[in-house]
């Protein structure tokens, strides 16, 4: 069986869509049912513009194949990013015209991958299986205002019909979104295959619960030293850093420094924020690879998850959760809805305070034990390998039999 994996961001990329699509491609291909074929086209890295990273733009093996396509880079916003989607979206138009499959893939959370699998499969006549990991239109009518966030809302929303009336599957990465896509498109089927941790994280939690064990019991913290603070993701205006971290860092002063890594389109505002506040324990580092960042998570006391106050933002489930859980830290939340509901009932040594009210964090702060916790319950249930090996077999099971392929592809 032949796929074609439409999935913008994709390795080495810094992104929870580049993670989650190289992970599940590894499950297809390792299915023994029968022999599957897959064509991931991707864009070259440019999840953040301070990450550059050598890369091939095609890469090929006997049953997997990654075309990557040059895109410009961007310092975020909608309309920069609209710019650096449209040459990717045609290489896939292009690649599709000269190329059969038997199912398209598209794993999308600003819609138009979505969108553009939808145009493949239908072109094609071929099941189209849906990734949804963010309510585009619901998103964009809360980022942008007033007026402005309605409209573009508005001439959004046929296109979120066409692509979800087209699929056969759509997979929702929080379960916060299914009523909002069940009372719109009832009669879909639905899965429920949420993001998890990797391997590299749970190696991680291995090694730190290993090293509080030799220690018998968690060294205290030096009297005096700072509580160390660590955020690492992006810095956008769905996070709202800039809205929150100086104001408890001011209010913290030397008993905490916050150390941010990431980057992203509210970067300058967040450091502006910080220089107008005062606050000399703010430090923001560029992204790094994952094994730095899982250096910084060990070095850290407590950390830290904000989203910003958007009724958008109630239904997600950030994937962030899912590593800083893994680590065995305290988990400091400034989230709201489903995804507070999440943290306080499968997280241990947690604290939810509502977004961008730094008063609430402080005191949601103080009820944490900064203690290294042992999560190997939760670490078992959301294992990335383990969610994607079940959602493999079912992205192969929406397959046809008038479209299965022999071994060979004929």
């Amino acid at each position: 069986m032949k796929i074609l994996f439409l999935s913008y961001y994709y390795k080495p990329d810094l992104s929870a869509g580049a993670f989650r699509s190289t992970n599940l491609v590894q499950a297809l291909l390792s299915l023994p049912q029968r022999e599957v074929h897959i064509d991931v086209l991707a864009s070259m890295p440019n999840r953040y513009g301070s990450f550059k990273v050598p890369i091939p733009q095609q890469e090929r093996s006997d049953r997997h194949a990654v075309s990557r396509t040059p895109v410009a880079a961007h310092a975020g916003g909608f309309v920069a990013q609209a710019r650096c989607y449209r040459p990717y979206a045609a290489a896939v138009l292009k690649h599709a015209k000269v190329h059969d499959y038997d199912l398209v893939y598209a794993t999308s959370s600003r819609l138009m991958t979505a969108v553009l699998g939808a145009r493949v499969a239908r072109i094609k006549k071929i099941p189209l299986y849906l990734d949804i990991r963010d309510i585009f239109v619901d998103t964009i009518g809360d980022v942008l205002p007033g007026l402005l966030g309605r409209a573009v809302a508005a001439m959004f929303r046929p296109l979120e019909g066409y692509a979800l009336r087209t699929a056969s599957t759509v997979n929702l990465v929080s379960p916060g979104f299914e009523d909002y896509f069940r009372r719109r498109y009832p009669r879909l089927r639905y899965t429920f295959f949420t993001n998890g941790i990797d391997p590299e994280f749970i190696e991680a939690a291995r090694e730190s619960l290993s090293e509080t064990a030799e220690r018998r019991g968690d060294e205290p913290r030096p009297r005096g030293r700072p509580l160390r603070v660590v955020y690492a993701g992006n810095i956008g205006d769905g996070q709202g850093l800039h809205l929150v971290i100086p104001e408890l860092a001011r209010r913290l002063g030397d008993r905490a420094t916050f150390v941010v890594i990431g980057d992203g389109g509210r970067k300058q505002d967040l450091q502006r924020a910080v220089s107008t506040a005062g606050c000399g324990n703010v430090e923001v580092l560029p992204p790094v690879p994952r094994d730095q960042l899982i250096t910084a998570y060990k070095g850290a006391d407590v950390l830290f998850l904000h989203l910003n106050d958007y009724p958008a933002f109630t239904r997600v489930l950030p994937s962030k959760i899912f590593e800083y859980a893994a680590m065995g830290k305290p988990v400091w939340a400034g989230v709201a809805g489903y995804a507070a509901r999440f943290v306080r009932e499968k997280l241990t040594n947690s604290a939810v305070f509502p977004p961008c009210e730094p008063e609430a964090g402080i005191a949601a702060l103080e009820a944490l034990s900064l203690s290294q916790t042992d999560r190997s319950e939760f670490v078992g249930r959301f294992a990335r390998t383990a969610i994607c090996h079940a959602m493999a077999e079912d992205i192969l099971s929406q397959a046809k039999p008038s479209f299965a392929r022999g071994p060979n592809g004929d």
